[in-house]
């Protein structure tokens, strides 16, 4: 009991960290501005390289008249670098709106950002903020205006990687780990099942057969770098595919999983009472009909549980993917598994990584995302197990 309260103790101190330093940056600081789209400003032949930029500032500097030359730059360095892109795509979206003015919520910069969500301490030295007084005023103003808020940071999850933190979201890591648990699954499902068939119900008991189930039980002990350097060796060395991709991911998660679907494939065909096997093959069933027509469907429950659990721990590793490279610097979703792409573990890596305050929120929001999977595919496999699990 005392470990167990222990244990609870622990897990709650760690998910309260996380929820507590990642849970604001499922808002992003905004500004409503009224930007009058300058027709001028934007050539008729080619409206995506109009000069957005201009209109935005001078949308801002509007609440600043009486700002000297050398504030204008310190007043401009509260939007982000996103928010000429927003009014851009609104102007590209509705090419109406060309010549008139027009509401846009334009996203700040990471340490306007920071100061909204009281993750800047003003009561700091000048030496040691980020922003100085003056700064803080500038966006103090803002507030009195009533144009700062706080929505919903829907880019977490729409948009793909950047430099930005306030730019930044989870889109190609989560597609990407899309990809590679598919691949993974397409590539050891059906050969874990099948190994694990063969082993149990017709594989002859010799040494060959013992040499097999004992390099299998020793897999699945293996530290998971160990497959990413098999992964670099062969898939990328020898092979010649593609770093960063997928597909090489997923067939180095498969490589992991495999002996975890075998051993709890072959726990579930051992579950199935001997007189199902006797009652079939004494009304003159074959070897293959008994298994494939009777065992295999009543051990199907427990090969789920299994090869959903294998996923999700899959769904967790990090060396073996960075080692295949997945922890570049993609700003772009990948369409395919062949394409470029990072993955939940190794996103969370390079964040962690960054040195931007606004990335630290980050980490902690792509932490809570990655066991929200988790926590669902394990819940998943209790479901099915309780729900299908059969008791002789």
């Amino acid at each position: 009991m005392a470990a167990i309260l222990f244990a609870a103790t622990m897990l709650f101190i760690l998910l309260a960290s996380i929820v507590s330093s990642g849970y604001k940056a499922f808002t992003q600081t905004h500004l409503e501005l009224e930007i009058e789209v300058q027709e001028d400003l934007i050539p008729a032949d080619n409206p995506a390289r109009g000069d957005y930029q201009a209109m935005v500032e001078a949308a801002l500097l509007d609440y600043y008249p009486d700002a000297a030359d050398d504030e204008r730059r310190a007043i401009t360095s509260i939007l982000s670098s996103g928010a000429a892109l927003k009014l851009r795509d609104n102007v590209l979206s509705d090419p109406d709106l060309i010549g008139t003015q027009t509401t846009v919520n334009v996203p700040v910069s990471d340490n306007y950002d920071q100061l909204n969500k009281d993750l800047l301490d003003r009561d700091l030295p000048e030496n040691r903020r980020r922003l100085d007084d003056s700064q803080i005023a500038y966006f103090d103003r803002l507030e009195d205006a009533g144009i700062v808020s706080a929505p919903i940071n829907w880019t977490l999850v729409t948009a793909a990687d950047s430099r930005f933190p306030e730019l930044a979201g989870l889109k190609g890591a989560l597609i990407g780990s899309f990809w590679a648990l598919l691949v993974c699954f397409l590539i050891s499902f059906p050969l874990g099942i099948g190994a694990a068939i063969y082993l149990e119900e017709f594989a002859k008991k010799n040494r060959t057969s013992d040499f097999i189930e004992v390099n299998i039980n020793n897999l699945a002990a293996v530290p998971s770098v160990v497959f990413g350097l098999l992964a670099l060796a062969v898939f990328l060395g020898w092979f010649g595919m593609p770093r960063s991709a997928p597909l090489v991911g997923g067939m180095t998660l498969a490589l992991m999983t495999m002996p975890t679907i075998i051993i709890s494939t072959r726990a579930a065909l051992k579950a199935v009472p001997p007189s199902i096997r006797e009652a079939a093959l004494g009304v003159g069933a074959s070897k293959h009909q008994v298994v494939f027509g009777h065992v295999l469907p009543l051990a199907m429950p427990g090969i789920l549980t299994g090869t959903i659990i294998g996923l999700a721990q899959a769904l967790g590793e990090t060396a073996p993917l960075l080692l295949i490279g997945m922890n570049a610097f993609i700003t772009s979703a990948p369409a395919s598994p062949v394409d470029a792409a990072t993955a939940l573990p190794t996103q969370i890596y390079i964040w962690a990584d960054s040195p931007e305050r606004g990335f630290v929120s980050r980490t902690s929001a792509a932490i809570m995302v990655l066991l929200t999977f988790l926590v669902a595919m394990n819940a998943l496999a209790i479901f099915l197990r309780s729900k299908f699990e059969r008791r002789w």
